[in-house]
C-alpha cells in the first residue's frame, strides 16, 4: 500500500510542476523534492521522466474528461452542452491567474518534436476530444441549433484548435479577454 501511496504521490506532485513550470523545466530531483520522497523511489515506479511524463498527461485528460461529461448530458441541446463546457473551461482556466494553460498545448508546444510516445498520445487525445465535440454539433445541426454551413468535423476541428490557440494566448496575456473572444465568436456567431 505504501508503494501505491508514493506513486500517487509522485504522479500528482508531478502534474502540478509539469504543467506550472514545463517538462524540460523540471528535473527529476525537483519533482522528488516536491514529493518528498527519496529520488530512487521514482525509479521504482518509472522507467524514465518520460514515462513519467506520459502519465501525468493521462492523469490531466481524466481530470479534463470529467469536465466534458457535459457533452454527453442528454438532457441538454447540444448548443447548450457546449456552452456549459465553455464556460467550465474557461472557469478552469482561470485558476492559477492563467499560469498554466492547457497541459496538452503545453506539452504540444514543448514536446511534440522531442518524445514520440507523447505526439501519438496527444494526437490521440486530440482526436478523442474532436471526435466527441463533433458529435455534439452534429446533434446540434439535425436539431437545427447549430449551423450546417460546414460539415460537423470541420467546425469541431476549428473550435478545438481555436480553444487552444485562445488558452495560448490567456497564459501570455495572463487575461481572460482571449477565452471571452472565443466564446463570444465561437459559440455566438460561428456555431449559430
Amino acid at each position: 500500500m505504501a508503494k501505491a501511496n508514493v506513486k500517487e504521490q509522485i504522479v500528482s506532485t508531478s502534474l502540478n510542476l509539469l504543467h506550472s513550470k514545463g517538462f524540460n523545466a523540471t528535473s527529476v530531483q525537483d519533482i522528488t523534492d516536491a514529493a518528498g520522497v527519496p529520488k530512487g523511489s521514482f525509479y521504482n515506479h518509472f522507467t524514465s521522466k518520460e514515462a513519467l511524463g506520459l502519465e501525468v498527461l493521462q492523469r490531466y485528460v481524466e481530470g479534463a474528461a470529467q469536465i466534458a461529461a457535459i457533452l454527453s448530458d442528454s438532457t441538454l441541446p447540444p448548443l447548450a452542452r457546449i456552452q456549459q463546457f465553455y464556460a467550465r473551461m474557461i472557469a478552469a482556466n482561470t485558476v492559477n491567474d492563467y499560469n498554466f494553460g492547457c497541459l496538452m498545448g503545453n506539452f504540444s508546444a514543448e514536446l511534440s518534436n522531442q518524445i514520440p510516445a507523447m505526439r501519438a498520445a496527444m494526437q490521440e487525445n486530440y482526436a478523442a476530444s474532436t471526435a466527441l465535440m463533433a458529435d455534439v454539433i452534429a446533434q446540434g445541426q439535425q436539431d437545427g441549433n447549430i449551423s450546417n454551413t460546414l460539415p460537423a468535423a470541420t467546425l469541431a476541428g476549428f473550435v478545438t484548435d481555436a480553444w487552444q490557440g485562445a488558452v495560448l494566448r490567456a497564459k501570455a496575456d495572463h487575461s481572460i479577454a482571449p477565452l471571452e473572444r472565443f466564446a463570444q465568436v465561437v459559440l455566438q456567431h460561428l456555431l449559430r
